[in-house]
């Protein structure tokens, strides 16, 4: 089912709040919000298998087993591999017909500590690569089987998985309802910082829980370019180098031959100079201030194993200015057959575009631009920096009632970053303040679990059979 993608993602033009909400009440008759329970796979329903091979078949080849060898680890590492699996599913789950922008993979490991722009540390979503416009509710379901899918890891009882999802879903609609009513520079203007996180934890959290957020925004302000600089270099003749970490990390000098490599070089110190042109004049300006001194290819993630992206690391004032920039492949979003396409030829420039709806406060290096690879074919990347203050969370060191508070945080993000962009009066109408809808996700989010585990079972015994090569897992 494809959804008209051209419908807006806001209100009409000078419709009042009345007029918005009628709009959300209405779609609960077309679409009851108990019918959100509902996940029933087609009887044609494409062979998840299929899907991974045709998003490989566009990978660099070497490095698809890395993919396959990650996602076989656990169903919640194949989970974040299978966006674009999911996304086909979703299409055949009920709609209200309510668009925002989505994030496209807002599973809870893509919600962290990232810096802003002033140097504050702010909670928000991460992974922009398969955002567009589309049905808000996919985001939510999203998010909610992937703690499903975590709390299973840890052993918890299917009461503990239940409360975690009503508390995560809960949290989106009652933050989406204060959306409602707030105005809207109030509501582009919040964020959550890590005052308000410890606030939260001081609530909700134990003693020891409390520990682990003090230490985990202690060390997310140390992963910044000094510490990857350290992390990531070495001097060899006499020269600052990207040190090697095959097949992981592989400096532009030990992947290909010299003219080839030299061919690539330029390419890439083009698509550079050519990025900083989608930059504001004042970050175009501190760019220019960097050189480029080294590059090297990485695998990044799960999901995106396969795809081209490197890292370039720029001096400024000396060796010790170091900056570390991301070059990342941006392909078609998994969400363009089912929500329709982007209205951005330029698909880095779509997850810029979307990046900077959903967050509230972004990279300054955040940009995009278009390349010919060697190999004839002309790709689109997204750039900003690799390391920025970020900080994961562990879902396998949470106990039930730490998950549940880090869901409530993350449905609260998620609402946030729809308020932006979405209609979040007729969403606030839609959910309402009774608890229909998160008791429907938390149905759903255990239906999509089982079917999570019987792919990720799919996948291993395919790989077993050397049906799909993998290969030694690494990071990610």
């Amino acid at each position: 089912m494809v959804h008209d993608a051209t419908s807006p993602l806001r209100a009409v033009p000078g419709a009042t709040p009345a007029e918005r909400a009628a709009l959300g009440r209405a779609a609960r008759r077309r679409t009851p919000r108990s019918s959100h329970a509902m996940f029933e796979p087609a009887a044609d329903r494409p062979d998840p298998l299929d899907i991974l091979r045709a998003q490989s078949a566009a990978r660099v080849p070497e490095l698809v087993p890395i993919r396959y060898g990650r996602m076989t680890e656990s169903p919640f590492r194949f989970y974040r591999g299978a966006a674009a699996v999911m996304a086909s599913d979703l299409a055949g789950t009920p709609v209200t017909g309510i668009r925002a922008q989505l994030c496209g993979d807002a599973h809870l490991l893509n919600f962290r500590l990232l810096a802003s722009p002033e140097r504050n540390l702010l909670f928000d979503i991460n992974d922009f690569d398969e955002t567009l416009p589309g049905p808000w509710e996919w985001d939510v379901k999203r998010l909610a089987a992937s703690f499903v899918i975590a709390g299973r890891a840890n052993g918890f009882s299917d009461g503990e998985r239940a409360g975690i999802v009503r508390a995560t879903t809960r949290a989106y609609r009652e933050a989406i309802i204060r959306f409602a009513g707030m105005r809207n520079l109030d509501v582009w203007y919040t964020r959550i910082d890590a005052d308000l996180l410890h606030a939260v934890a001081a609530e909700k959290l134990a003693a020891r829980g409390r520990k682990r957020l003090a230490r985990a925004t202690a060390k997310a302000r140390t992963r910044d370019s000094l510490r990857a600089f350290d992390k990531l270099t070495e001097m060899a003749g006499g020269q600052l180098r990207i040190a090697a970490d095959p097949p992981l990390l592989v400096p532009l000098a030990d992947l290909l031959p010299d003219a080839e490599r030299g061919a690539l070089e330029k390419r890439v110190n083009a698509l550079l100079r050519r990025y900083g042109r989608s930059l504001p004049q004042d970050r175009r300006a501190l760019l220019a201030d960097f050189r480029p001194a080294d590059m090297a290819r990485k695998v990044v993630g799960v999901g995106s194993v396969g795809t081209r992206c490197w890292i370039v690391l720029l001096l400024g004032r000396d060796g010790a200015d170091p900056l570390f920039l991301q070059a990342k492949e941006a392909d078609t979003s998994v969400l363009a057959p089912y929500a329709g396409p982007s209205l951005y030829r330029n698909q880095g420039e779509r997850v810029v575009a979307g990046q900077r709806m959903m967050q509230a406060a972004g990279d300054i290096f955040l940009g995009w631009e278009r390349v010919d690879g060697i190999d004839g074919r002309r790709r689109d990347f997204y750039v900003r920096q690799l390391r920025d203050w970020k900080g994961i969370a562990e879902p396998e060191m949470m106990v039930p009632r730490g998950m549940r508070a880090f869901g409530e945080l993350c449905g609260t993000t998620l609402a946030r970053a729809h308020a932006r962009s979405g209609d979040r009066i007729a969403i606030a109408a839609y959910l309402g303040r009774g608890d229909v809808f998160d008791r429907a996700l938390e149905t759903f989010a255990e239906r999509y679990a089982d079917r999570n585990e019987r792919d990720h079972r799919a996948l291993t015994e395919a790989v077993a059979a050397g049906r799909l090569p993998a290969a030694e897992k690494g990071d990610g």
